[in-house]
C-alpha cells in the first residue's frame, strides 16, 4: 500500500504542476476544470481508485496492477529500459505484494492512501494557484513595442506572425520571413521585415507584472538567468492560448535550436519538433 501511495501522491505533485504550467488556459472555468480533471488528474485519481480497491479486494487489485503493466507494455510498444524500469517491473512488484499482503488496518490504510495524495496536491497548489490568479492580462493582442535590458523590438500581433497552435523552426521561420507589414497577412513570397527574435533577445525581453526580468543568456553554457522569474503575462504571452514556448532564431546546431518557455527556461529542441504547445511569435525592428 505504500508504494501505491507514493506513487499515487507523485501524480498529485505532477498533475497540479503541469495543469498551472501548461494547462489553464481557456477563458471560462469549466473548460479549465474539466481540463484539469481529464488530463492532469486522471492518473492520480487512477492510481488511488486502484489502491482502494487493493485494500479491500487486495487480489481483484493484484491483477488489476499486472493488466496496468501490460497496458503500459502495448501503449509504448517499443519497450525501453526506462519503461521497463520505472513503469512495468514497479507495476508487476506491487501487483504481487497486493495479491499475497493484506494492508492492515483498512481504515488507516484506507485514510493514508486518501489523505497523503491530497495533501500533498493542496501543498503542491499553493504557488501555481496564487501565480496564476495574480496574472496581468490587459487583453491586448496587438502588435507591441517592447523594450528594456538592452532590446527595442516591435513584436507581432495575434494571427499568423503569433498564432496560437504550434509549428516546427523550419515553418516558423519562413512565416516571419513572409510576413507582411502589419503583420496580419503573409505573402507569397519573402519581405523580410519580420523574424524571429534571437535567444538573447528572448531571455532579455521577458517579464512579469509589467517589470523586466533582467534576464541574461550565457551562450557559453546555454543557460538563461533572471533576477525575477518570468511569467506567462502581457504584454508578449497570450494568457488565454495554449502555446507556452516560442522557437528562437538561434541554432544549437544543424538539427536543433533553443526554444523559450514563459517562464524563461530555455531548451534545444530537433528544428522538426512541433507540438501544440510550440509556437513562435515574429519581431522587427521599430
Amino acid at each position: 500500500m505504500g508504494f501505491s501511495t507514493v506513487i499515487t501522491c507523485f501524480w498529485a505533485f505532477w498533475g497540479i504542476i503541469e495543469n498551472f504550467h501548461e494547462g489553464w488556459h481557456y477563458e471560462s472555468l469549466l473548460p479549465n476544470v474539466g481540463l484539469m480533471f481529464v488530463q492532469y488528474l486522471s492518473p492520480m485519481l487512477i492510481f488511488m481508485g486502484v489502491t482502494l480497491i487493493s485494500i479491500s479486494r487486495p487480489r481483484f487489485g493484484g491483477g488489476l496492477h499486472v493488466i496496468f503493466a501490460l497496458l503500459v507494455a502495448w501503449f509504448f510498444q517499443a519497450l525501453t529500459n526506462t519503461v521497463t524500469l520505472f513503469l512495468i517491473v514497479p507495476l508487476i512488484g506491487i501487483g504481487a505484494l497486493y495479491w499475497f499482503g493484506r494492508p492492515q488496518p483498512r481504515k488507516i490504510a484506507v485514510s493514508l492512501a486518501i489523505g497523503l495524495p491530497i495533501l500533498t496536491l493542496i501543498i503542491s497548489g499553493i504557488e501555481p494557484v496564487l501565480r496564476v490568479s495574480q496574472r496581468i492580462d490587459d487583453g491586448n493582442l496587438q502588435a507591441r513595442l517592447v523594450y528594456g535590458n538592452g532590446v527595442n523590438l516591435i513584436w507581432a500581433a495575434d494571427g499568423p506572425g503569433w498564432p496560437r497552435t504550434g509549428t516546427n523552426w523550419y515553418e516558423a521561420q519562413q512565416m516571419c520571413q513572409r510576413l507582411s507589414e502589419d503583420g496580419l497577412s503573409v505573402a507569397a513570397v519573402p519581405q523580410h521585415i519580420w523574424r524571429l527574435p534571437t535567444v538573447d533577445e528572448a531571455v532579455r525581453s521577458m517579464a512579469r507584472h509589467s517589470q523586466n526580468s533582467s534576464g541574461v543568456w550565457d551562450a557559453e553554457i546555454a543557460k538563461a538567468t533572471y533576477k525575477t522569474t518570468p511569467d506567462k503575462e502581457s504584454p508578449l504571452w497570450n494568457v488565454h492560448s495554449q502555446v507556452i514556448y516560442w522557437w528562437t532564431a538561434t541554432e544549437a546546431d544543424e538539427e536543433h535550436a533553443y526554444i523559450i518557455a514563459y517562464d524563461g527556461k530555455v531548451w534545444s529542441r530537433a528544428k522538426q519538433f512541433s507540438p501544440a504547445y510550440l509556437g513562435l511569435r515574429c519581431v522587427k525592428q521599430p
